[in-house]
């Protein structure tokens, strides 16, 4: 998460959109050239779609799933932890109803502490005694005092109750490789160092075994302002000391470009000479002019059609880097990512900073996001939607600091529709329309089953699906559909279930999948094959 005077790139994208076919080796072909044009003008509300589950492209790693926690507003504290004196029902000071909700999902990556917020946390701050922790300002966020009572320690407990791995991220801006070199140890060394036996006397015998670790955090901006020449050369330092404890090897996350910055990446990557990272890290926000709830159709037609630039920038980052020589042995990471809407002043200050309601219009851009990530499988190595909780295009939503309340959101639905592609292998998807705003679908097959998901995102088009499924024998098809004609629609406390999935009307016949796609719609069609 960055501040808002060094936000990452949040593209308005105008009225007039190119219809290009996408460029390079995307994973969405045109059906131009294999059917007739009288049969795509038949019917302007047919879309004909193939899917091609003899053509894999990669694994959906869960990791494409994973989420993101900044000490931002209300997404930690009153959030996901509100102590253990909390009359708020907990588990061990965690919102339990938070917990519940996120366990039912599966978070498969839990990132922290930021965001911005990461270049200026010093991890010792978080450990210890809670009533010796010091007192620290939120530079980035409002200039609230933090008490540091949620720190490294909590973070674990937190992954281990959600089942996720943790990633952190830790601080280069204002912090030296010592210091991040100290918190691996600290994190990961089982026993006999200072470092180890300081964890153990602070209640945890066994060492973490923290896997990834973020080197810094958007350096380009709030991370430190600086050229990818700098924040290369400074990568270089940090890595030669992060080093493996206790058998657990990090994975090292560069700070990589702001949105589909090829200078910052080519920068960085000329600069490195050797010693790769794990990851290197690219965020994208997709911005909105208007409140959450008060989109106008022009305005949610141009956020949605952002969609197609995302996938264009994960399709080139990915040749820049693998156009080096160990280029293709970096993982492409989108660990912030989503929706970015206009604050009302009064929602920060009755809820915290840039608390974020999730509409009907949100969980289509969600289902745009994973479709993306799905067709573009071979190319990404995992995404982190921002945030998990209160902040931004968060899963839950929880009425203060001091709210009892906490409630899904539409696109903690979305997810949930998309969650069975986890682990399956996806396939090429032909459609009939490249252009920005067309259907959007992705497929992902295991040894028995099939799964197709579609957004429709226009609001003034419905759809009839006709889909031809290739190199797999269908045996029964089921759908379930998130959809509300009203792109404002969302979940709140007073009614928490208006946006829910429900079941939807789905025809099989041999080898062709029928079925209405309605306006602003999420589906998914799992089905059972030979």
């Amino acid at each position: 998460m960055t501040a808002l005077d060094a936000q990452p790139t949040r593209i308005t994208v105008g009225p007039q959109l190119s219809r290009r076919q996408f460029i390079g080796s995307t994973a969405t072909l045109s059906l131009c050239a294999i059917i007739p044009t009288g049969l795509l003008a038949a019917s302007s509300a047919t879309q004909r779609i193939v899917v091609r589950a003899d053509a894999e492209i990669g694994v959906v790693r869960p990791e494409f799933h994973a989420h993101f926690a900044e000490h931002l507003g209300s997404c930690v504290y009153g959030g996901l932890w509100v102590g253990r004196k909390s009359s708020i029902p907990n588990i061990d000071g965690y919102r339990k109803q938070a917990v519940d909700y996120l366990r039912e999902l599966g978070v498969p990556v839990l990132r922290w502490p930021g965001g911005c917020y990461a270049d200026d946390y010093h991890w010792r701050d978080g450990i210890g005694p809670v009533e010796q922790r010091p007192k620290r300002v939120n530079i980035h966020w409002g200039g609230y005092i933090e008490d540091g009572s949620f720190g490294t320690h909590e973070f674990i407990g937190l992954c281990r109750l959600l089942g996720a791995e943790p990633y952190l991220a830790g601080n280069v801006g204002s912090g030296s490789p010592r210091e991040l070199r100290d918190w691996i140890e600290y994190c990961n060394m089982p026993s006999g160092s200072t470092l180890a036996e300081e964890r153990i006397r602070n209640g945890a015998t066994d060492p973490f075994r923290v896997h990834y670790w973020g080197v810094g955090n958007e350096n380009w901006g709030c991370g430190g302002w600086m050229r990818p020449e700098v924040y290369g050369t400074l990568y270089r330092q940090f890595s030669v000391y992060l080093r493996e404890f206790g058998g657990t090897k990090p994975f090292l996350v560069a700070s990589g470009p702001n949105g589909n910055d090829r200078k910052w990446t080519r920068g960085f990557m000329d600069t490195l000479d050797g010693g790769s990272p794990g990851g290197l890290s690219m965020h994208y926000y997709e911005s909105g002019p208007d409140p959450a709830t008060e989109f106008s159709a022009d305005h949610m037609s141009q956020q949605l059609a952002t969609f197609k630039k995302v996938e264009d920038a994960v399709v080139e980052q990915r040749a820049i880097l693998d156009g080096y020589r160990d280029g293709h042995k970096i993982g492409l990471i989108l660990d912030e990512w989503g929706v970015w809407d206009k604050i009302p002043e009064e929602d920060e200050k009755r809820y915290g900073k840039l608390w974020m309601q999730s509409t009907m219009r949100s969980a289509v851009a969600a289902g745009l996001g994973l479709n993306i990530f799905n067709r573009q499988a071979d190319k990404l190595f995992m995404c982190n939607i921002a945030q998990i909780v209160n902040v931004l295009q968060s899963l839950l939503l929880t009425d203060g600091p001091e709210g009892k309340s906490c409630i899904r959101t539409s696109t903690y639905h979305a997810f949930a529709l998309f969650k069975p592609h986890r682990s399956k292998t996806a396939v090429r998807v032909e459609t009939q329309d490249s252009s920005p705003l067309s259907v959007s679908v992705s497929a992902s097959k295991s040894e028995k089953e099939l799964v197709v998901s579609f957004v429709n995102p226009r609001h003034d088009a419905d759809f009839e699906i006709d889909c031809t499924l290739r190199g797999s024998t269908a045996k029964e098809a089921k759908a379930q559909i998130l959809h509300d004609p009203d792109w404002n629609a969302c979940n709140t406390f007073e009614n928490p279930n208006r946006l829910l999935p429900q079941t939807h009307t789905v025809a099989l016949d041999g080898s062709r999948l029928r079925m209405d796609l309605p306006r602003l719609s999420v589906a998914t069609v799992t089905i059972s094959t030979a």
